[in-house]
């Protein structure tokens, strides 16, 4: 794998980390204001990965 490829799969495992993470505290929470505040980092790395994802497109069209 090139340097130029390794640096989106670094960002995408770093992404899928948070993701993981996240939701292994929304499966423990029982406090409804914590399961918002997961559900909101959650959306956060969401709009994060749909990001990757149009950098990746623009890279390869380039």
């Amino acid at each position: 794998m090139s340097e130029r490829e390794q640096e989106p799969a670094a960002r995408l495992e770093q992404l899928l980390k948070r993701l993981e993470e996240a939701r292994a505290r929304l499966e423990v929470t029982d406090d409804p204001e914590q399961a918002v505040e997961v559900l909101r980092e959650l959306a956060e790395v969401a709009k994060e990965v749909q990001a990757e994802i149009e950098r990746a497109r623009r890279e390869e069209g380039s």
